[in-house]
C-alpha cells in the first residue's frame, strides 16, 4: 500500500485525480487531493493566492497524512501547475521526506522563456489592472481528445473559465520558481509527457530532465494530450505510476523515445 497526494493544475481542482484515484484504489493506492487556494471550492475563488501559500498548505497536507499513515510510503503526484507547486515545496529545506515524486505535464515553461514584450505587457496588466479577466475561447487549443471529459469540464462549476490577469502573473513566477528549484529536487522523479500537449511545449519538460540531478524516469506517449490523466489512453498512464510505485526500476509501457536527444541525457533517465 501507498499514499499518493494529489495537487491539481491551473484553474482545476481536486477532480482531477477523481478516475486515476478509482483505478489506483482498486489497486491498494491511497489518494488525496484537495483544493488549492483560489481553486476549486475554496473561499477566495479565482484570486492568486501567493507561491508561499501554495507551498505551505501542500507542506500541512502532507504533514498530516504521514501523522495519519505513519508507516505508508508517500508520493506527491503535481499536475501542470500542481507539478510547480511540488517541484518547489520538495526542494526546499524542512519539507516532509516522502518516497517520491510524479510529475505529469510539468508546467516548468516560465516567464523567462517568454518575450519581452510579453513579460512586461504581463507585468502591466497584472499591475494596473489586476481584475481584468480573459479566457482561453478562440485559441483553439486541445488539451484531451476525451469528449466527454471535456463536455463534463464545460459544465463543472467548479472549473475556473475565466482567469484574472494577476493570477496568470502569479502562475508565470510559479514557473520560473520551479524551473529553478529543478536542480534541488532530491526525490526519486517519475515524469509523464504528452506528446499531443499543446499547453506545455516538450523543450521544457526536456530542460527539466537535464537539470533534474536525482534519479528519474520518463514516459513520453505519442498520443497524449495535456490531461494525460484523463485522455481517452489514461488507463495506460495509470498503469505506469502503478508500476512505477512498486518498482521505480521497472519497464514502463513507453519511455523517453529519444524525444530529448536534443538534450545531454542524465544517467537514469529512460
Amino acid at each position: 500500500m501507498a499514499v499518493i497526494v494529489g495537487v491539481h493544475g491551473f484553474n482545476d481542482y481536486r477532480n482531477a485525480f477523481a478516475l486515476p484515484g478509482v483505478f489506483l484504489a482498486e489497486h491498494g493506492i491511497a489518494v488525496y487531493a484537495y483544493d488549492q487556494r483560489g481553486f476549486g471550492a475554496t473561499r477566495f475563488r479565482g484570486i492568486w493566492p501567493g507561491t508561499n501559500l501554495l507551498r505551505s498548505d501542500l507542506r500541512r497536507f502532507v504533514t498530516a497524512l504521514q501523522e495519519r499513515y505513519p508507516t505508508v510510503p508517500v508520493y506527491l503526484l503535481g499536475d501542470s501547475m500542481g507539478a510547480a507547486v511540488v517541484i518547489t515545496a520538495a526542494s526546499q529545506k524542512g519539507f516532509p521526506d516522502v518516497d517520491g515524486v510524479i510529475l505529469n505535464a510539468p508546467a516548468v515553461w516560465g516567464g523567462s522563456t517568454f518575450s519581452p514584450l510579453y513579460r512586461v505587457g504581463l507585468w502591466l496588466v497584472a499591475h494596473i489592472a489586476p481584475w481584468h479577466e480573459v479566457t482561453g475561447e478562440g485559441l483553439g487549443v486541445i488539451v484531451s481528445d476525451n469528449r466527454e471529459i471535456l463536455q463534463r469540464l464545460s459544465e463543472d462549476p467548479h472549473m475556473i473559465r475565466a482567469t484574472r490577469f494577476d493570477a496568470l502573473y502569479g502562475l508565470v513566477h510559479l514557473m520560473d520558481d520551479a524551473i529553478n528549484a529543478v536542480p534541488q529536487l532530491n526525490h526519486t522523479t517519475l515524469v509523464l509527457y504528452g506528446m499531443r500537449d499543446e499547453v506545455i511545449p516538450k523543450e521544457p519538460v526536456c530542460r527539466l530532465l537535464e537539470t533534474l540531478r536525482a534519479p528519474r524516469r520518463a514516459a513520453f506517449y505519442e498520443e497524449g494530450y495535456h490531461l494525460l490523466l484523463r485522455d481517452l489512453q489514461a488507463e495506460r498512464v495509470w498503469r505506469d505510476i502503478l508500476v512505477w510505485l512498486k518498482d521505480q526500476s521497472a519497464e514502463l509501457s513507453v519511455s523517453n523515445g529519444g524525444h530529448c536527444s536534443q538534450f545531454p541525457s542524465p544517467v537514469g533517465l529512460s
